[in-house]
């Protein structure tokens, strides 16, 4: 009995003790974590994917598009136009690092989605609130809006022809020098946020050095490019509107691997490439205007003289649009008008271009991680190079595209 009673006596006292201790080192509050300095841990992503269809309603399988997409006319099916991650931070107070690689990427007609760089640079801010700053790698050239403007953002399928053709994926090696005021920094992050389709910040002032072969491609005569541009998102009354002036200077050697047999080039394959541009942006509220042009000169393919030769080039885009909502879906019905005549330095022979084109079409956003646009083309295309003489090819098609963001 005795036994039994010191038992139940150290039962009722030792284990709401043992118990207590237990409990309270169970729910025991840690200190707060303190704020990391490593710099993988400022580093986000984001992403997009592009699924295309060109072949809906299409009257000549002969009409094609190297630069804009590979899968018009014959042969083009469903086509992953982009597939891309970015990685991406401020990964310092000072210094911003960004790098972009598309897994769409074709390096023939018969070979797709391999894997590619298009931007990989870093900022380098040279005040508190890096007003001034320097970006060094590969990046966009500051050289038209739409070029800039991302294709995540953009209303139309393809950028213009007539800008475009300055370079080739938009993009070189350089190092570019960046100025705006800290309240027009954000103002052009709240153009893009705001989905009125921004380009996003390339400065109020821009000037660069860069190699001028185009991204992912050697410098091939030891001859930089250079740059500069100037444009400001004025607010009147509730209206943005952006002017812009750009300009670039340089030399552009084509590579033996862009010429035919036979063709007739410089001795040295080296070109004058020289443009000016203006554009202006009238952000859709719910109207909108985007309209640019430029005028220029550089290497183009005569058949003449079954050479290539410094020619003029001049050409330009008008964009109607208008921004509506309806039960939280975003809609951006737009028409959009383009001309040029002039070479494509990057294409086979420095090809030679006259196109004429006009698009209607829509773009449908029902939630931010879906896109869905359809474009209605009506494209007249002369191009020829020294294999391809005497080529002028017309048609209509209806263009389709998913876009999904992440």
């Amino acid at each position: 009995m005795f036994s039994k009673l010191i038992k139940t006596l150290f039962i009722a006292i030792i284990s709401p003790l043992f118990l207590k201790s237990q409990t309270t080192d169970s729910v025991k509050v840690l200190p707060p974590r303190a704020v990391s300095d490593k710099w993988h841990e400022k580093i986000a992503l984001r992403g997009y994917g592009q699924l295309r269809y060109n072949r809906l309603l299409e009257t000549n399988p002969d009409l094609e598009c190297e630069q804009c997409d590979k899968s018009w006319g014959e042969g083009g099916g469903l086509f992953l136009r982009r597939l891309r991650l970015v990685f991406y931070g401020q990964i310092s107070k000072k210094v911003y690092v960004y790098i972009q690689p598309d897994f769409a990427s074709s390096s023939s007609s018969n070979s797709l989605h391999f894997g590619q760089i298009r931007d990989a640079y870093v900022d380098v801010g040279i005040d508190d609130d890096n007003e001034f700053r320097f970006r060094l790698g590969q990046s966009k050239i500051p050289f038209g809006f739409e070029n800039m403007q991302s294709s995540q953002n953009r209303i139309t399928l393809d950028r213009n022809d007539a800008i475009n053709s300055a370079f080739a994926n938009e993009r070189d090696l350089g190092v570019f020098f960046y100025w705006a005021p800290k309240e027009i920094r954000t103002r052009f992050a709240d153009l893009v946020r705001q989905g009125l389709k921004g380009s996003g910040d390339y400065g109020v002032f821009g000037f660069g050095v860069f190699n001028g072969q185009t991204a992912n491609k050697p410098e091939l005569n030891n001859q930089q490019h250079v740059v500069a541009r100037v444009t400001y998102p004025f607010l009147v009354g509730k209206q943005f509107i952006e002017p812009s002036l750009q300009a670039y200077t340089g030399k552009y050697q084509m590579a033996t691997d862009q010429l035919s047999t036979g063709v007739i080039t410089n001795p040295d394959k080296n070109y004058t490439d020289q443009r000016v541009a203006a554009s202006l942006i009238i952000y859709p509220q719910p109207f909108g205007i985007q309209t640019e042009y430029n005028i220029g000169r550089g290497p183009r393919f005569n058949k003449e003289t079954d050479a290539i030769e410094v020619s003029s080039l001049n050409g330009g885009y008008l964009l109607l649009n208008y921004k509506t909502e309806f039960n939280n879906h975003l809609f951006y019905p737009f028409i959009k008008g383009q001309y040029y005549d002039g070479g494509k330095k990057h294409e086979k022979d420095a090809r030679s271009y006259v196109v004429k084109e006009l698009e209607l079409g829509f773009e449908w956003e029902p939630n931010k991680f879906l896109e869905l646009v359809a474009t209605y083309t009506l494209s007249s295309r002369r191009f020829e190079d020294y294999i391809i003489q005497n080529n002028l090819q017309t048609g209509r098609l209806l263009r389709l595209q998913a876009q999904i963001n992440f």
